[in-house]
């Protein structure tokens, strides 16, 4: 039987339950010449058996929900989101680039996929995004644009094209990019990190507002609140040092929203690089912020009071939301910046 290079962990979509679903036995089903049910039943006490593991559940036509014990699940997903970041800091000492990498995959899936645009802003800028996401997924990604992209939306804007114009191939690309436009507004205008945003945060199918709104820094403006919750972790990071502690993942009360956006940052990659809809990943990026924003206050000590494990637990946990925040901004090419 061929055991697959690795299992898809998510949360439980619909009908699902638990705090994590694989579809582990649908994958293998096949090979062993066994319905997903049986497989899935197989498979279940042996997980069960998993330390930390509280239940495991088989719904659908074979997926298997996974039930951990609050603090283990907690902790195990601070840890591995830290250790994410951990490995990307190693990584960036060889490389030219990196970034906070929860949530990717870490070898090719063999995937090929050619993204081709029109010569519009948005297109362009989407196209960019959208492979971002599908290399971070183990796709090998090809993009190309019917026309040379206008210097600004390079500089700028900072998009990348591999190929312009019409391609020497047996028939013409079709181009498979295609949000409503944003003309007749400019986003170069709003410098690089605005300007992508109010590309990127909506739908492909909504015209954007390309307006100063979202240079303000208030709470109105979704782009500033999710830069402003990432330079917030990274501060209470450098204000934790001088108090003479620092982060280890740990049991926090009462941050189960918080919890859950965190975990579905894998499956909202997933799904911005599958539905080639990068408005999915702005979207989450500012329920995190959101969620994790009125958590911020509770991390350090107060006047006399001494740093504990309480205080390491909570801090963990703000630091992954961080790195999930810096990450997601990442691959949509937006600055996040330590100091706002």
């Amino acid at each position: 039987m061929v055991v697959p290079p690795q299992a898809l962990v998510t949360v439980p979509g619909p009908g699902g339950c638990g705090d994590y679903a694989t579809n582990i036995a649908l994958q293998l089903a096949r090979p062993a010449g066994q319905s997903p049910q049986r497989v899935a039943e197989v498979l279940r006490p042996y997980l069960l058996g998993a330390a930390g593991v509280s239940d495991v559940v088989v719904t659908g036509p074979g997926f298997l929900n996974i039930s951990l014990r609050a603090a283990q699940g907690s902790v195990a997903l601070v840890s591995e989101i830290l250790r994410s970041q951990s490995q990307s800091q190693s990584q960036s000492r060889s490389q030219s680039r990196s970034g906070v990498r929860f949530g990717y995959v870490e070898r090719p899936t063999g995937q090929v996929v050619q993204l081709h645009a029109p010569h519009e802003v948005r297109a362009v800028v989407v196209m960019d995004v959208v492979a971002r996401v599908l290399r971070s997924q183990g796709a090998l990604v090809r993009t190309s644009c019917v026309a040379r992209p206008e210097r600004e939306w390079t500089e700028v804007l900072g998009v990348e094209v591999d190929a312009y114009g019409t391609p020497d191939a047996p028939a013409p690309l079709e181009v498979n990019v295609r949000p409503v436009p944003a003309a007749p507004a400019d986003p170069v205008a709003l410098g690089r990190d605005a300007g992508r945003w109010a590309l990127l945060h909506p739908a492909a199918h909504d015209r954007p507002r390309v307006t100063s709104e979202y240079l303000s820094q208030r709470e109105g403006n979704p782009l500033f609140r999710v830069r402003y919750a990432h330079a917030r972790t990274r501060a209470l990071s450098r204000n934790a040092a001088d108090l003479g502690f620092d982060a280890h993942p740990g049991v926090v009360q009462d941050v189960r929203a918080l919890e859950i956006a965190l975990a579905d940052h894998p499956r909202i990659l997933a799904a911005t690089a599958t539905q080639h809809a990068p408005d999915r990943l702005a979207r989450h990026l500012i329920a995190v912020a959101d969620a994790v924003t009125p958590f911020l206050p509770t991390v350090l000590p107060r006047g006399e009071e001494k740093p504990s494990a309480a205080h390491r637990a909570r801090l963990a946990l703000a630091e992954a939301a961080g790195t999930v925040l810096a990450g997601g901004l990442s691959l949509l090419g937006i600055d996040a910046p330590d100091h706002l």
